[in-house]
C-alpha cells in the first residue's frame, strides 16, 4: 500500500463524503447551512481523520487514535442522517446513505482491530 488513497476504507468515505455533499444541496435553503453543513463537516471528517492517520502509520498508537477519531465522525455522520431522515422522508438518499454509513462504521472498525493486533511499530 503506498498511500491512504490506496485504503478502502478511505476510498468509501471519499465517494460518501461528495454524495453527502451534493444531497444535502436538496436540503431546504436554511437547512443547507444548518443541519446539512454540520453533515458536511463530518462526513469530510471521516476520510480526513483516515488520511491524516495514515501519514502517523509509523507510530501504530497514533495511527489507532485517528481511524478511532474517523470512526467517531462517522457515527456523527451517521446520527445527522437519521435526523435528516425524520425530518426530511421525501429525500430518499439520507436513507441509503445512512445504511452505507453503517457499513462503513463496520469496516473501519474491522480496520482499526486490524491494525492493533498485526501492525508493528
Amino acid at each position: 500500500m503506498n498511500s491512504y488513497r490506496d485504503l478502502e476504507i478511505y476510498k468509501l468515505a471519499f465517494e460518501l463524503a461528495v454524495r453527502v455533499h451534493k444531497a444535502t444541496l436538496e436540503l431546504p435553503k436554511f437547512e443547507v447551512f444548518e443541519q446539512g453543513n454540520q453533515i458536511r463537516r463530518s462526513s469530510k471528517s471521516v476520510k480526513d481523520q483516515i488520511a491524516e492517520g495514515y501519514g502517523r502509520r509509523r507510530y501504530k498508537a497514533e495511527y489507532i487514535k485517528f481511524l478511532i477519531y474517523s470512526h467517531s465522525s462517522c457515527d456523527e455522520a451517521l446520527s445527522q442522517l437519521k435526523m435528516l431522515l425524520v425530518l426530511y422522508p421525501e429525500l430518499p438518499e439520507f436513507s441509503s446513505l445512512s445504511k452505507e454509513y453503517e457499513i462503513l462504521g463496520r469496516k473501519i472498525n474491522s480496520y482499526i482491530e486490524y491494525v492493533d493486533n498485526n501492525w508493528r511499530t
